[in-house]
């Protein structure tokens, strides 16, 4: 396998991603109203700035199917973009699109390729234009220190240390019979029964690094002018590691690796975003100062908004807060495709009557925290589900990975219901038809949690303070009730959530409880001290 590119002129001469907007297919038609496209004469949205967005995690298989095979696809997503813009959407974070033996694409067989179930280079294309068209930032996640089997370097390199990308692999033996496997596992198990081999990068080999370089900058930068278009506004780099899976095999990768590709994704796209998830899942700092990414996934934050303990929470936040270099930000969630879903979560101890008030509660303070929220699909909705134990196969997490909820029949066409069949993932699956958790069911109901979350994001569009302002907790002597105070000048936002099982009061101080507020939800002048019923979510602004 060659590297089917020019460096110099930047022509992509396999065809990746060099298609002209002349011969690029329309986005496809909108499956309701709600998600038409912007008309020709209207004026394009500005994409976010960074530190002010809010990111939707897309598990592309599962998001929407366009043509019937229950397999959702980028034309599907791209009929869906109007959704996610009247959400309050404005950057859209995809797992990998790249062909892989595994149903959730990671571990690639072909970096520089679209998986076929997910449609063609030209679908992709007209999906990013559409995207850009609506306002809307697109991320890819990137996954390169793996190959899976499959993948020429690996098929084309067993038992020939000669052959021409052997050393792009790392091997446990010099006959190169054995490749260096993920974590200790030479193959590990697919949902569909298959044991498959994932195979170690050696990412210290400069041959290696001037390909993933080449290969991200095409998808970054897609015509080599710079001008960025047709291409991704930022990556997310999984696994992110220094040592690569602490086996002393692929070291100093920070300094040595990813440093200097991220350098130049920034020279040539200037805003360029990274994305890191830490493979140690803590507060993130080495990746954000040694690593160079602009964000991490405050995971340690995440642990305490999920258990809704005041005093975790606080705790979280400052330590976030305090690790964080300036011009560096980290992603607040609450869910995303490898943990347990938030509502099931809250719904583990069988009583499920205060569920949704907790989800609520809980949506408002990752949403209106410091940082920059993360949704995954079908949070908004309050889709359930937990990871399958007892496995190591990649069945495990497909409960979490569940069609998103279009419509009230999950029958219904769009529904990415690949999962199908007599396998316990789909038997016990936590998706039913008519169970009140789709956007059919909860479009029109002002009450529902999908409504819930467009008034927050709209008041988070609305108010400069909940989007990059300072942040400091009040009320530190009342137990179980959160005061969040977002300032950024003159503007202010005050948000107060009881998250004790009784009635309270804020213990506000005097400045804070005589100033005069407003109802940002309700409107009115309101009383800020006014007792707040458990598990009840107040938001207060500066006039």
């Amino acid at each position: 396998m060659t590297l089917a590119r020019n460096l110099a002129g930047w022509t992509l001469a396999m065809g990746m991603l060099a298609i002209t907007a002349a011969c690029s297919p329309a986005p496809p038609e909108p499956a309701t109203e709600a998600t038409a496209a912007p008309v020709d004469d209207a004026p394009t949205p500005a994409l976010a700035k960074a530190g002010e967005e809010v990111f939707y995690h897309v598990f592309m298989r599962s998001f929407r199917d366009s043509n019937g095979d229950r397999i959702g696809d980028l034309p599907g997503l791209t009929a869906q973009l109007g959704y996610l813009r009247e959400l309050g959407i404005t950057s859209i974070l995809l797992t990998p699109l790249q062909p892989s033996p595994f149903y959730h694409n990671y571990f690639a067989t072909d970096f520089e390729a679209i998986e076929p179930a997910y449609g063609t280079m030209e679908d992709y294309t007209a999906f990013v234009r559409a995207a850009h068209a609506h306002g809307l930032k697109v991320y890819l996640d990137q996954e390169i220190q793996y190959v899976g089997e499959g993948h020429p370097w690996l098929e084309q390199s067993r038992g020939k240390p000669d052959a021409p990308f052997a050393d792009y692999l790392l091997w446990r033996d010099p006959a190169h019979t054995e490749p260096e496997p993920f974590l200790e596992q030479a193959r590990w198990e697919g949902y569909d029964g298959r044991h498959i081999a994932i195979a170690m990068v050696d990412m210290n080999q400069p041959a290696v690094k001037r390909y993933f370089e080449e290969m991200l900058l095409a998808w970054a930068d897609p015509h080599g002018d710079g001008s960025g278009r047709d291409g991704v506004d930022g990556f997310r780099i999984d696994h992110m590691m220094d040592d690569l899976d602490h086996k002393g095999l692929a070291t100093n990768l920070f300094a040595d690796f990813w440093t200097p590709i991220f350098d130049t994704l920034r020279e040539r796209r200037p805003g360029f975003r990274i994305l890191a998830e830490q493979s140690d899942w803590g507060f993130g700092e080495d990746w954000l100062v040694e690593g160079d990414a602009d964000l991490v996934f405050a995971f340690p934050l995440r642990g305490a908004l999920i258990e809704l303990d005041k005093s975790d929470i606080v705790e979280a936040a400052h330590k976030t807060a305090a690790i964080t270099p300036a011009g560096k930000g980290q992603i607040v969630f609450l869910e995303n495709h490898d943990t347990d879903r938030f509502m099931s979560l809250l719904e583990r101890d069988g009583d499920t009557d205060d569920a949704p008030a907790r989800a609520r509660a809980g949506a408002a303070l990752a949403l209106l925290m410091q940082g920059e929220p993360l949704l995954y699909y079908g949070q908004e909705l309050g889709m359930r589900a937990i990871t399958r134990t007892g496995t190591l196969s990649d069945s495990a997490h497909i409960p979490l990975r569940e069609a998103m909820r279009w419509s009230a029949d999950l029958d219904a066409p769009g529904s990415a219901t690949w999962y199908e069949g007599e396998q316990p993932w789909w038997t016990d699956r936590y998706n039913r038809s008519n169970d009140g958790i789709s956007v059919e069911e909860q479009d029109a109901d002002a009450g529902s949690l999908l409504n819930w979350y467009r008034r927050l994001l709209a008041l988070r569009q609305s108010r400069p303070e909940l989007r990059n302002g300072d942040q400091q907790f009040a009320c530190p002597d009342s137990p179980g009730i959160v005061c969040l105070l977002r300032t950024s000048g003159t503007q202010r936002t005050l948000l107060l959530a009881n998250l004790g099982t009784t009635p309270a009061g804020p213990g506000l101080d005097a400045a804070l409880a005589g100033d005069t507020w407003t109802d940002l939800l309700d409107g009115g002048t309101v009383d800020p001290t006014q007792p707040l019923p458990a598990m009840a979510v107040r938001i207060l602004g500066s006039p």
